[in-house]
Order: C-alpha cells, then structure tokens, then sequence
C-alpha cells in the first residue's frame, strides 16, 4: 500500500474527524476534487451523489487503515 500524498493525507484526516463531507459538483476540477478522485481509486473514500449537484464524500476502512499505518 502506498503512502498517502500530503493532500490525501489532509483530506482522510478531515473525514475521520468530521465523519462525511459534502463536496459540490460545480467545483469539479478544483485540488479538492482532483484529490477526491485519487483517494477514491485508492479505495481509500467514496462519493455518493446526495442531490442534483451535491455528493457526500466518507471515508472507507482502507482509508482509516492507511491513516492509521501512515498517521
């Protein structure tokens, strides 16, 4: 398992603290969406749409796992 780059780092710290997180779609493109994107094909988050326009972002067990080795 590779370590998580600065701004996946930051961004699985945030849901394990936070819990979900609401991202919008307009923003798509944005360093946040991009890192969304890179933690997601990791495995490490995923992204339900929750209405037209607005997803909610969760952290998954992979991604509290490579917090947890990495942290």
């Amino acid at each position: 398992m590779a370590a998580p780059l600065p701004q996946q780092r930051l961004l699985l710290e945030l849901l394990v603290m936070s819990g979900d997180i609401a991202a919008q779609e307009l923003a798509e493109g944005s360093i946040l969406w991009r890192t969304i994107d890179e933690c997601k094909s990791e495995g490490w988050l995923t992204v339900k749409t929750i209405s037209s326009g607005f997803h909610t972002v969760s952290i998954t067990g992979a991604g509290r796992l490579v917090i947890g080795q990495f942290g």
